[in-house]
């Protein structure tokens, strides 16, 4: 396989997300502007390897169950589940909202933990989703501490709006990035979806680089007032600080592009 191809082939595999989790052939073709052909090969081959599987009965293709098996190797590797979720799940009671752990992957941020709310009505993800690190809470928390020219080149590559309150402006985006990095906390509403309020914190590794978030979110009728918001900085501030003292006190290697 040339550098080329598995260029193209880990390229594919971008476009299964949560907004198109499903492709044929020649549409995914058209939409890479790439030979049908050279996505046939590309497909089929993932397909035998256990990574895509086809709907026989649409012949589109989607993820297969390898990504669950390594997503649940790095999972134990961090070892979030043992030490990470205890505590989220402790902010979830105190706050009784859901919380949410995002990892930094490139320009965008990936869901890897979740602890929900008890609450009948609430705010749910899938462990996995991937958001474009411009939008809502969680990720713009982790966008404004990264390094200027990181922040330039998401700019640059173009934002597109979830909702109408998803600042798109890069100027205004580069100032509100400013304040929360001065703050040290993010406070959102209606940027990731419309009726959702989304309050983050960030976590670094051992060189003090941003590598996560730490984040609140929950219908928007229960946003805190300005009275209770103080208070629930506080309760994710708290569990922050644990997990970042795990984070140093282990000296993970958790490295990001």
């Amino acid at each position: 396989m040339t550098l080329k191809t598995l260029d193209n082939s880990l390229e594919v595999l971008k476009y299964f997300n949560k907004e198109n989790p499903t492709w044929g052939v020649r549409e995914l073709a058209k939409e890479m502007n790439i030979s049908h052909s050279i996505i046939y090969r590309i497909l089929t081959t993932f397909e035998q390897h256990g990574f895509l599987i086809q709907n026989p009965e649409t012949k589109k293709y989607e993820l297969g169950l390898r990504f669950l098996e390594y997503g649940q190797m790095v999972k134990d590797k961090l070892n979030l589940s043992d030490f990470v979720l205890p505590i989220m799940k402790n902010v979830a009671d105190t706050v009784k909202e859901s919380v949410f752990l995002t990892w930094l992957d490139g320009t965008d941020g990936v869901t890897v933990e979740i602890a929900e709310s008890s609450q009948t009505i609430k705010f749910s993800v899938s462990i996995g989703t991937r958001t474009p690190l411009y939008i809502g809470a969680s990720c713009k928390t982790i966008m404004a501490f990264l390094p200027a020219e990181r922040k330039k080149e998401i700019t640059n590559h173009g934002m597109k709006k979830l909702t109408p309150d998803t600042i798109t402006d890069p100027d205004a985006l580069l100032a509100d990035l400013e304040r929360i990095q001065q703050q040290g906390w993010c406070f959102t509403t209606g940027e990731y979806a419309h009726s959702v309020f989304g309050l983050g914190v960030p976590l670094f590794n051992n060189k003090r680089e941003v590598i996560a978030s730490l984040t609140i979110a929950g219908p928007i009728y229960r946003k805190p007032t300005e009275d209770r918001l103080p208070e629930m900085i506080n309760v994710l501030q708290y569990g922050a600080m644990n997990i970042q003292r795990y984070f140093d006190q282990y000296s993970f290697k958790l490295y990001h592009e």
